[in-house]
């Protein structure tokens, strides 16, 4: 098998990169490194890697010739560096899907996995969110990441293009990013910690998120790229989340003790929480790792 990781050198896809390479893929990269969160990037040297941006269809067309599954995992991911740069953050997440998924419908690719957010759910569904809920994005990372889950709709309805659209709920793990005060939390308070700083809770800490574990994230990826659904599986919506969530008050404690609260951000949710039944039943995907005993094992 043959696959092809947009972002392959980032937090996300790079630890894909390493199980497909570990299950015998040949593996093509493209990252152009855009993100400034990262203190290093890790590109595989038994991959194929270019460093190349995902809009570059003209230098990224040929990489797609003979392969078999697309994870488009390379984004603007950052909810606020969108709201100050709107226009980059919509040409990356939705110019950006629509080039790579024309590249995978001219190479002829079997399947591609394209990675979104929960934060298309916004603040209007209750919780759990489920697939079948209102979009209620607000502001231009949802909208720009919730244009390109259209896309790859259209382009399984409109070009017979198999897709699989994963809706990925705060995730942590090795290798997430740590830079920068917009970082995952996760990241930003095991740095602090490290660091023998006060942990900077957002508010009043008690929105509420499902973290979930990389190592869950790559196998939903790897499992619907390989598996052999039910017909109409395709160009639909899938939760990747544990189904259990903690409050940042909560994920603090298990860190530290040394906190401080910093003012709210605009525009961001206060709760999520996914049911992942959908995925579940699709593809036979369970979730395995709990937050606190990764924390643990950290500490």
């Amino acid at each position: 098998m043959k696959s092809l990781v947009t972002g392959g050198a980032g937090f996300i896809g790079s630890n894909l990169v390493d199980k497909l390479l570990a299950l015998g893929h040949e593996v093509v990269v493209i990252d152009n490194e855009y993100s400034d969160a990262h203190d290093q990037f890790y590109w595989n040297e038994k991959a194929k890697n270019y460093h190349l941006d995902i809009r570059d269809y003209k230098n990224t067309r040929p990489l797609y010739d003979g392969v078999d599954y697309v994870f488009h995992i390379a984004a603007e991911a950052r909810i606020q560096p969108a709201i100050e740069n709107p226009i980059e953050a919509v040409s990356i997440n939705s110019v950006g899907t629509c080039t790579v998924l024309q590249c995978a419908r001219e190479a002829g690719v079997k399947r591609v996995m394209y990675s979104s957010t929960s934060s298309a759910y916004g603040l209007k569904n209750e919780l759990p969110n489920v697939e079948t809920q209102p979009d209620d994005c607000l502001n231009p990372y949802s909208i720009s990441k919730t244009n390109g889950e259209k896309l790859c709709s259209m382009y399984t309805d409109l070009f017979g293009l198999p897709t699989v659209i994963f809706r990925y709920f705060n995730v942590y793990g090795e290798r997430q990013p740590l830079r920068g005060q917009y970082a995952p939390v996760v990241g930003i308070f095991l740095r602090q910690r490290d660091a023998g700083e006060p942990l900077t809770i957002v508010g009043d800490g008690e929105q509420r998120r499902d973290f979930t574990y990389v190592g869950d994230v790559v196998n939903a990826n790897v499992m619907a790229a390989i598996s052999n659904p039910e017909e109409g599986a395709f160009g639909q919506v899938y939760n990747v989340g544990c189904g259990k969530n903690y409050s940042v008050n909560e994920l603090a404690a298990m860190i530290s003790d040394n906190t401080v609260n910093i003012p709210p951000r605009p525009a961001e949710a206060r709760l999520s929480l996914a049911n992942n039944s959908k995925l579940h039943e699709t593809f036979g995907w369970r979730p395995y790792m709990k937050l606190e005993d990764w924390i643990a094992a950290q500490l």
